[in-house]
């Protein structure tokens, strides 16, 4: 079985050598839930300060405990870091693609160091300015990424616990607002809640047995 690839740095080696000095990665967390917010991690790392990050991936090859783990070191290492999220009322209003560039944008303006260059998971650019490279399958391939994917669904994971706290009963402490068979029976048992996506669940609701609409 060949090995498997790790994020490394070649995008940004790339990105340097073209004449950028700060690189940042760009990626999100939560774009699938019926409930919480969506949120964005940017990050500028440190080339001469990588310590202990040799096991950044992407955060979803890693578990809770790696994540929670990895957070502090890439935060205290990088040269900037920000996160930004856009709301549950934003994602019905906007729509979830929209809502995604508007966390992405919100990340990247509260960076202490401004980017001269982004790379962001996936296919869609945010922004034009600073400039982006869009890298599908971003998290597994560049450090800056994965970095943030990290970042990012770690601070996401937070949010729902204390959402857990203010709306009990759906199991978001477990869940984190995805589809599963516990959160589909809270659902149709209480209805949906304020950190619901209505546009999300509002599809949903009629197939759940038992809820009275």
């Amino acid at each position: 079985m060949p090995k498997r690839i790790k994020p490394d740095l070649l995008l940004e080696k790339d990105a340097w050598a073209s004449g950028a000095v700060l690189v940042a990665g760009l990626d999100e967390a939560g774009r699938g839930p019926l409930a919480g917010p969506v949120v964005a991690a940017a990050v500028i790392l440190d080339p001469e300060g990588l310590l202990g990050l040799d096991r950044v991936d992407d955060s979803k090859r890693l578990s809770a405990k790696a994540r929670a783990e990895l957070c502090p070191l890439i935060q205290a290492q990088a040269r900037a870091w920000a996160v930004g999220l856009a709301s549950e009322q934003e994602i019905d209003s906007h729509n979830i693609l929209q809502a995604t560039f508007m966390a992405m944008r919100r990340a990247v303006a509260g960076l202490s160091l401004a980017p001269d260059r982004v790379l962001v998971d996936g296919p869609h650019a945010p922004f034009r300015d600073p400039p982006c490279r869009t890298v599908v399958h971003g998290d597994a391939i560049s450090l800056s990424i994965a970095a943030a994917s990290i970042l990012a669904k770690v601070h996401r994971d937070g949010l729902m616990d204390a959402l857990e706290a203010r709306w009990p009963g759906y199991g978001f402490i477990r869940n984190k607002g995805y589809g599963t068979p516990e959160h589909l029976q809270a659902l149709a048992r209480l209805g949906p809640c304020p950190a619901h996506r209505k546009s999300f669940t509002a599809g949903r609701l009629g197939q759940l047995p038992g809820l009275l609409l």
